[in-house]
């Protein structure tokens, strides 16, 4: 850029070539200078207004100062609401994490006066020197941190509660019910004499000894897989409980359920009778996971030690 400077005092005039680099410095320092003519302008007017107490200046500075405090007072009510509504989701998430508690507090055995999920732990130690109230970014952020770890913990009793039920499944699945109320062991599971030939063979199940009629009940639940006849067996019920295993009662005189029908524990399935392969009045009783015959009492005598099954139990002999 030129600039041409043309004076009657000059006896020519004089080209002045800018380059674009000179011209930004000079109208950044330009508008610099303009800036800060204006702060110390406003600066002063200010300042001469308090010191002579002009009355426009002093209610125009008022005006500013009431407009500066409402600004203020507006933006902490809207950080206050706003962390209000964050503690009452916190309160309400509190609240079904107290209930997820107790719900996975029962589920693991514990009592609940074990554990009490309202009560806050104690707190203590030595006071601190450095020690400062918190400013608002802080609270807000010490509020949010609460609120993940909140969220985190939920989720994570969610999965544990979710383990329990699952554990809780696998565990009413599994043949821990005496299928009768009566009667005694009459043949026990492994190598025996069999009482129609008189040699030595594998007796793959438990007998029970009751009357005829007695109730046969589901020592799990599952499903019916078969309730027939076999020439062996006589009436017989086979349960499905998953996972390969599978329950099997024998000799019945009577059946009381379906193929394809769902049976809880301890529901009565059949009574007992003589029927198939049989020397008088008993239930023959089976246990197979993945089709191999497993010894019943393993199972069964896990259950209360009042029970007289539970001898069986070859780990408590």
């Amino acid at each position: 850029m030129q600039i041409i400077v043309v004076d009657k005092r000059l006896s020519r005039a004089r080209t002045v070539t800018l380059s674009p680099r000179m011209f930004a410095a000079a109208v950044s320092g330009l508008t610099v200078a303009v800036l800060l003519s204006v702060v110390g302008l406003y600066a002063v007017t200010f300042r001469v207004a308090a010191a002579f107490e002009i009355p426009y200046i002093r209610d125009l500075a008022s005006s500013l100062m009431r407009n500066e405090i409402e600004r203020n007072e507006q933006f902490m009510r809207d950080n206050v609401n706003a962390m209000a509504r964050r503690l009452g989701e916190m309160q309400a998430q509190l609240m079904r994490l107290d209930a997820l508690g107790e719900r996975v507090a029962k589920l693991a055995g514990i009592r609940p006066e074990e554990f009490n999920f309202r009560d806050l732990p104690g707190r203590g130690g030595m006071e601190s020197k450095d020690a400062r109230p918190l400013s608002m970014e802080e609270l807000g952020g010490q509020v949010e941190r609460v609120a993940r770890g909140v969220e985190s913990r939920a989720d994570y009793l969610d999965v544990v509660e979710s383990e329990l039920l699952s554990a809780q499944v696998r565990t009413a699945l599994l043949p821990q019910n005496t299928p009768v109320t009566e009667g005694f062991v009459g043949s026990g599971f492994g190598s025996r004499l069999d009482p129609f030939s008189g040699q030595m063979s594998m007796h793959a199940g438990l007998d029970f000894a009751a009357p005829v009629g007695t109730p046969i009940m589901a020592a799990a639940g599952g499903v019916v897989s078969a309730a027939e006849y076999n020439p062996a067996y006589g009436n017989m019920v086979v349960i499905d409980h998953g996972n390969g295993l599978q329950t099997l009662y024998a000799h019945a005189s009577k059946l009381e359920v379906r193929p394809g029908e769902i049976v809880r524990k301890g529901q009565q399935v059949a009574r007992v009778g003589s029927t198939g392969r049989s020397t008088g009045s008993h239930l023959h009783f089976e246990v197979h996971v993945n089709g191999v015959p497993q010894n019943p009492a393993r199972f069964l005598g896990r259950q209360s030690g009042d029970s007289p099954l539970a001898a069986l139990n070859p780990r408590r002999r």
